[in-house]
């Protein structure tokens, strides 16, 4: 099943303004990000993940299985490369959650938040 990196291209890092940087820093980490073909994942870009505060953001999702946001990431191809190891563990299970010791040591301390998934149609509302 394909795993999806949702990656923000509108994030910048404190002070990138002052760089004259001319991409986001988003922009540059998805750029990466997209050079780093993992089997079973995939990559789009979207304009804000609403994580400011945790630039750079991406979101490692996949239908039927845990979300994750990770943020705080420099754009830098040691990143793009940790989160694309981790999508690609996430692409493998069945549930999403990959355990511990098999992240990449790139990803520690980058979660910022776990989404369980999404109901199916079939499955009961509760009070």
């Amino acid at each position: 099943m394909t795993t999806w990196i949702t990656i923000c291209d509108t994030c910048k890092r404190d002070g990138w303004a002052e760089t004259g940087a001319p991409l986001t820093d988003g922009e540059t980490l998805a750029a990466l990000i997209e050079t780093e073909a993992r089997p079973g994942v995939r990559t789009r870009r979207v304009s804000c993940l609403m994580g400011c505060t945790h630039g750079c953001n991406v979101a490692i999702q996949g239908a039927g299985k845990l979300s994750y946001t990770l943020g705080r990431f420099a754009p830098d191809a040691e990143a793009a490369a940790a989160i694309a190891d981790y999508a690609a563990l996430h692409a493998e299970t069945e549930t999403g959650q990959v355990p511990f010791r098999q992240w990449p040591l790139g990803v520690k301390g980058h979660f910022v938040t776990r989404h369980p998934p999404l109901p199916d149609d079939t499955t009961p509302d509760t009070p």
